[in-house]
């Protein structure tokens, strides 16, 4: 294959759709971009902790496919050649899947997760398993049996979880793109805390087969890129329906890269009040200044109140919900083996046994009221707004936060805000950078939609991507 690469040329620096055009007009090489990653993996490792395995002898067999498969004509897509990692929740066929945890430690599945099996049949090359908060049961990501994630902006504080080695690798410039899961916010909120592109999809968009579960009907499977449109071009490839996922939905699949670019003029855009309440001075000033931005563009943007979203009800709903399914996965284990998990896990387990049937009844009930005043709000707007997390990255090992209006909160339901509603109305939302902090911390903006409208909120990040203008990076992983 003829190419341009040089010694010289930072192959890591290129986002996904950048490269994809280089491996496309030939302009690149997959193998050589492949072992720039790896490279990459061994350098950073040590201060980031984001990955439990490195796949780097499947990486370099993909590579070496996609750099002949290309080199005849036999193009697969923007994904081919393109080098991935996946949340070591996710299923590798042959390659060992902790879910980050000692019960699952040697655990070997015997077929991929359908997510994977997409993306391998795109043409992408699998870096490795990603590091994560144990059974995705958390939001710091700090890792008891793997050791913590650490954020690549300062090493001394989360990247955010669970997802946590999903954004880190992405910060660092140690995966191109990635894949997470999103219960209470496990993707937003790592990508907020840690500078990248993190979407949840709507409920039932992208199949869970193959994916250890936290909560079956919470759960979410999404794309982490460096870009809205990167996130785009994966969503693309992991999409749509699978008869092994009961849960999957049949909606059809557009090209979610369609509407990217287009003109916001006009484009309403609710403030959710509720979601806007006790923030850090740093996160509202960034917030407030992407509002200025999107208005700026010809947005028209309004507050709104949806109570229902963050009421004590919702929270309660949401919590019952997730202990009580987490609780009927983890059963057989949490008798047998309760020692093997994390003290943090295992508490929040544990919980689960003091949720009655007839409170998770009552809390479904709630959460479809939820889904009820958040459709009815989206009858007058196109989206909803907040930021992403009220807060920075907190650093590591704290479990306590004490927040911007006095009162103290655990990790999880602090960072967890602005993000866990929608993941009770299973509505799309997407985290991307505003900025950083003082400190050099990023922070983000979220925008939710309609179910199933990805397309919508994808053209509105983009736009404000588009406008804020490029990130700075991690000093210490640039």
């Amino acid at each position: 294959m003829a190419h341009a690469d040089s010694p010289q040329d930072d192959l890591t620096q290129y986002d996904l759709a950048t490269l994809a055009d280089k491996f496309r007009r030939r302009e690149a090489s997959p193998i050589a971009v492949t072992e720039a990653y790896l490279a990459r993996i061994e350098a950073t490792e040590p201060r980031l902790n984001a990955y439990i395995t490195v796949t780097a002898e499947v990486a370099r067999a993909a590579a070496r496919d996609a750099e002949e498969e290309i080199g005849r004509g036999d193009w697969r897509g923007p994904l081919h050649g393109i080098p991935i990692a996946l949340k070591d929740l996710c299923h590798t066929r042959g390659i060992r899947t902790t879910a980050g945890s000692k019960i699952l430690a040697d655990f070997i599945p015997g077929h991929d997760a359908t997510v994977y099996r997409r993306l391998r049949e795109a043409g992408a090359v699998l870096l490795g398993k990603l590091n994560l908060h144990e059974f995705a049961a958390g939001a710091s990501s700090n890792n008891p049996h793997y050791g913590p994630v650490r954020n690549p902006y300062d090493i001394e504080r989360i990247p955010g979880g669970s997802s946590g080695g999903s954004a880190a690798a992405l910060a660092a410039r140690s995966a191109l793109g990635t894949i997470g899961t999103d219960t209470g916010g496990s993707i937003r909120i790592p990508a907020a805390l840690s500078g990248c592109v993190g979407l949840k999809p709507t409920y039932g968009r992208v199949s869970r087969y193959g994916v250890a579960p936290l909560a079956y009907s919470v759960d979410h499977v999404g794309p982490m890129a460096r870009t809205v449109r990167d996130a785009a071009l994966m969503l693309n490839v992991i999409a749509g329906h699978d008869r092994d996922d009961s849960t999957s939905s049949t909606e059809p699949v557009p090209d979610f890269t369609a509407a990217l670019g287009e003109d916001i003029a006009g484009i309403r855009l609710g403030v959710v009040e509720e979601l806007c309440r006790g923030l850090d001075s740093e996160v509202e000033r960034s917030f407030n200044a992407a509002l200025e931005t999107l208005a700026g563009a010809g947005a028209q943007i309004d507050r709104i109140s949806i109570p229902g979203l963050t009421s004590a009800a919702a929270r309660a709903a949401r919590t019952l919900i997730v202990r009580a399914e987490a609780l009927e996965i983890h059963e057989r284990w949490l008798l047998e083996r309760p020692a093997d998990y994390g003290d943090d896990v295992r508490k929040l387990l544990e919980l689960g046994i003091a949720v009655p049937a007839s409170s998770y009844v009552r809390a479904q009930r709630v959460r479809a009221l939820m889904l009820a005043q958040s459709q009815s709000a989206l009858a007058k707007f196109d989206l909803l707004v907040s930021p992403a997390c009220p807060i920075s990255a907190p650093r590591i090992g704290e479990e306590s936060l004490k927040m911007p209006d006095g009162s103290v909160l655990m990790v999880l339901p602090a960072l967890a805000i602005c993000c866990a509603p929608f993941n009770a109305t299973g509505q799309p939302a997407i985290a991307v950078p505003s900025g950083l902090s003082s400190t050099g911390l990023p922070i983000a903006i979220q925008f939710a939609g309609r179910a199933f409208d990805e397309a919508g909120v994808l053209r509105a990040a983009y736009a404000y991507e588009s406008l804020r203008g490029a990130l700075p990076p991690p000093l210490a992983f640039a």
